[in-house]
């Protein structure tokens, strides 16, 4: 089969995945042998690649955001059948018994493994997966649309959890890129009132477009407190920015795996019980119940389609601030 290969992480315009022929994989048991028909592409995928984040394997297929049909079924494998379309997300793996997984929290598993980092993952044509984190996914959205919803739609969904909004509140979106661009969908659909600040003015017009009440730079103050946050750029001044905003009690959630350094700020941006979480992964009940209400709203999509031979070019687009939504590998023809 063919795939993208990761074997040293380098600047992305230098094109650090090499387009190869290697092995099929086979699946083991309990889990399911996949066609891939589209992945999208992650920051995520291009902190990897070019080496923000350290590699956990050498060489590694990166990919997380797979849609796919099953091909062939592993041992102990009980719910799904060839022919199955699936979805898979970052989460790749997780142990199943320690605290934190017997209480619904395998998002914080201490052996949790992730998919295009630990194992690989769906830039290839083939790829296999844990059938325990594979979900079903809303007939109604085509191969290319739904991509997007299985990390950055799943963790914006997450964050929107994280920050404790509640159905009328007021929020904000320090950022607009494509989870964004999912999760007010889902705010708006619950009634909030939504602040969108991105550096973008074309950003500020599709945020407009997407329901928000007002959108303006980092460098404006939302003309109201807000009563929570979510932060989609990489950057910790944004997290200061975004606490500046908050009101009394309010929650500023990080969605990010990485981010750069935070500045210093004054404690008193912080005072009178506001808080800054951090959003880790999600858990198979996130992904479930948002994949349910993407259906429900439904969630619209935008996406670059490219083939899987270009997703260096896909990274270095997004990279450079070409992709307007998300971009997504069209593996197979579907």
């Amino acid at each position: 089969m063919h795939a993208q290969v990761l074997r040293e992480p380098g600047p992305i315009a230098g094109g650090p995945l090499s387009y190869e022929t290697v092995p099929d994989p086979r699946p083991g048991p309990g889990e399911l042998l996949l066609d891939v028909s589209a992945c999208g592409v992650c920051r995520t995928d291009l902190q990897e690649v070019e080496g923000d984040l350290e590699l956990h394997r050498r060489p590694v297929i990166p990919g997380h955001q797979i849609v796919g049909r099953v091909v062939e079924v592993g041992e102990a494998v009980d719910g799904w059948r060839i022919g199955d379309r699936v979805g898979v997300g970052w989460l790749g793996g997780f142990c199943g018994t320690c605290r934190f997984c017997s209480t619904g929290g395998e998002n914080l598993c201490e052996q949790a493994v992730f998919t295009g980092w630990d194992r690989d993952g769906g830039y290839a044509e083939r790829t296999v997966v844990d059938a325990d984190l594979a979900f079903r996914l809303p007939p109604s959205a085509t191969d290319l649309d739904v991509a997007p919803l299985l990390c950055g739609g799943v963790i914006g969904y997450r964050s929107l959890k994280i920050s404790g909004i509640r159905p009328g509140g007021r929020l904000g979106l320090f950022g607009f890129g494509a989870s964004a661009l999912l999760a007010i969908q889902v705010a708006v659909h619950w009634g909030c009132d939504v602040y969108v600040a991105t550096r973008s003015p074309e950003e500020r017009r599709r945020a407009m477009d997407f329901g928000a009440v007002w959108a303006g730079g980092y460098d404006e103050r939302p003309p109201v407190p807000l009563d929570a946050a979510i932060t989609f750029a990489p950057v910790g001044w944004v997290v200061v920015r975004a606490l500046e905003s908050l009101d009394r009690g309010g929650v500023v959630a990080i969605n990010a795996i990485h981010l750069d350094e935070m500045p210093a700020f004054d404690y008193q941006k912080l005072w009178l019980e506001r808080q800054i979480r951090s959003v880790a992964n999600f858990t198979r009940a996130d992904a479930i119940e948002f994949l349910e209400l993407a259906a429900e709203i439904p969630i619209r999509t935008e996406v670059q389609v490219y083939g899987l031979e270009e997703a260096n070019r896909a990274l270095l687009d997004l990279k450079e601030g070409r992709v307007h939504g998300a971009a997504v590998l069209q593996v197979s023809g579907s």
